[in-house]
């Protein structure tokens, strides 16, 4: 019973909150104070949008005049469309047209009313909504006529007082603080509807409480979110500051312990690492958050709570995912690619995840998460922890890693037990990473009662050429700086296969190195990764 009390009365705010009139200010002819989206746009997709072709992580759909209430897309495309940060991406484009177009599809989203979608009122999907039209008013608002930003203004403050009397929302990831960010937002732009800034003040605190992890890493465990959520915080700090009020003393320090996170998640390119639904994101952007979140120092080797491990010597960096996914109701984005690791070169990619593409179709999305989409083992064609269309079923519940440097050289040592329930079976794998990066070594084991069919993948980057020796027991890999290594291993069969890359705009052909193991000989194979030359 005490479990739905909160919901319960979440629901009686939320029905108070739709009455007309109650306790209701003003509506205003405009905002009080300018809100600004910081964050830029994409020209390209705007010309898309253009022609009424929307697209994200993996997903398209037609955002076409007179489609809003027909729409029928994957759940986060449908959040993103009625979440509207699709506005920057036509701010960009900057046209007159660009600017009629925007107009014309909030006039039309204001005008579709109760023939919405009930994912139109999420929280999250309400708070990104009232963010962008505030954070984009000027552009395509500002010069309307007075018909169109009454109605506006009108909609933004009933989407305000349903969103206060939604929070806390019972989403527990990410979306919960992009939800707090719409209600911040309407709070400094609407300054006479006081209870919009108390409600925000109240939540904000405890969802950081709950969400960031102690070393900064976000529950949810993906490299996209902590950008996200990175993103969010920063937006609400200088929103607060806008409005002239003191921000909670958890927020500056939640933005540089997330700050410093997020870099260990990068790459030498600047880029993040493929893990959890992650995908390209341009690295200039992700410099820009940074930016704004201010000095956060240097990326730390290991994120413990997260359960990230960073190894770098020399040129060579190795980021590894060496914790168990995340609770139930966290899971959202989760892979099952648990102790997959992605390695560059300086600035470019060797071995890599294959992405993921969290807002295609259903086959896609299951795909990219599967583990043998992730340079990890598998045994038996089976995956390490169950997909199910929105979260994991079974999964990994013990992960333990154990970690050793001396005179710049790593070792790693780290297993999970996600096999344990359908083989009896555990994953051991030992990384060794030389004080000049140029030598990295690998042993890939299976415990288990009985001999177990297994493989172990590395999946290399679309922009590396692999070529199979002729004694069958290397692949020389050379990458587009002309670098050559060369991958050897023991104990297994090694053949070179297709892979795909899913992380960028488009599928990209790629290949694979595959150690398959013997069923019947040791349960281990040993590979090694050496600069030649």
């Amino acid at each position: 019973m005490s479990g739905g009390v909160p919901s319960l009365l979440r629901g009686l705010r939320r029905g108070m909150a739709k009455l007309p009139g109650l306790g209701m200010a003003r509506v205003p002819d405009a905002p009080a104070q300018p809100v600004r989206d910081p964050w830029p746009g994409d020209p390209s997709r705007g010309a898309a949008l253009m022609k009424g072709e929307f697209e994200l992580a993996g997903g398209t759909a037609s955002l076409r005049l007179g489609g809003f209430a027909s729409l029928n897309a994957p759940p986060l495309l449908m959040a993103a469309l009625h979440g509207f940060v699709w506005l920057r991406d036509l701010r960009a484009l900057g046209t007159d047209g660009a600017r009629m177009r925007a107009r014309a599809l909030v006039a039309e989203w204001i005008a579709a009313g109760s023939t919405l979608p009930p994912i139109a009122e999420r929280p999250d999907v309400t708070g990104s909504r009232i963010a962008a039209w505030l954070g984009h008013y000027d552009f395509f608002a500002a010069s309307a006529d007075d018909g169109f930003r009454q109605r506006l203004m009108a909609r933004l403050v009933a989407d305000a007082r349903e969103l206060a009397a939604s929070l806390p929302t019972e989403e527990l990831d990410g979306r919960a603080l992009t939800a707090v960010k719409g209600l911040v937002a309407a709070a400094v732009a609407l300054p006479d509807h006081t209870a919009f800034m108390a409600r925000a003040q109240k939540v904000l605190p405890q969802e950081i409480g709950r969400q960031i992890l102690a070393d900064g890493t976000h529950c949810e465990r993906s490299p996209a979110q902590q950008l996200a959520v990175l993103q969010d915080l920063t937006e609400m700090r200088s929103l607060l500051q806008a409005g002239q009020v003191n921000p909670p003393a958890v927020l500056p320090m939640a933005i540089e312990k997330v700050g410093l996170a997020l870099r260990m998640m990068r790459h030498g390119d600047g880029g993040l690492a493929l893990f959890n639904g992650t995908r390209d994101e341009a690295p200039a952007l992700i410099e820009l958050v940074l930016t704004q979140a201010g000095r956060t120092g240097r990326a730390p080797s290991a994120l413990n709570d997260g359960g990230f491990h960073r190894l770098q010597a020399g040129r060579s960096l190795l980021i590894m995912d060496c914790g168990p996914p995340p609770p139930p109701k966290l899971d959202r984005f989760s892979h099952a690619g648990t102790l997959s690791f992605e390695l560059s070169i300086g600035r470019e990619r060797l071995i890599v995840n294959c992405g993921a593409m969290p807002a295609a179709e259903q086959a896609w999305r299951d795909a990219a998460r599967s583990t043998a989409a992730h340079s990890t083992l598998i045994i038996a064609d089976t995956n390490s922890a169950e997909l199910r269309e929105q979260d994991l079923g079974r999964r990994p519940e013990a992960v333990e890693v154990s970690r050793q440097e001396a005179r710049g050289a790593h070792w790693l040592d780290a297993s999970h037990d996600g096999w344990m329930r359908p083989f009896r079976a555990v994953h051991r794998r030992r990384l060794y990473m030389s004080e000049s990066g140029e030598d990295i070594r690998g042993e890939d084991a299976v415990e288990a009662e009985s001999g177990q069919p297994f493989v172990v993948r590395f999946h290399l980057h679309p922009n590396v050429d692999a070529n199979l020796q002729q004694d069958g027991e290397a692949v020389l890999l050379r990458l587009t700086s002309g670098a050559f290594w060369r991958l050897r291993a023991e104990g297994a069969k090694i053949t070179l296969e297709e892979s795909i890359y899913l992380a960028g705009p488009e599928p990209r052909r790629a290949e694979q190195v595959v150690l398959t193991g013997y069923m019947d000989g040791p349960q281990q194979v040993n590979w090694g990764i050496a600069k030649v030359g």
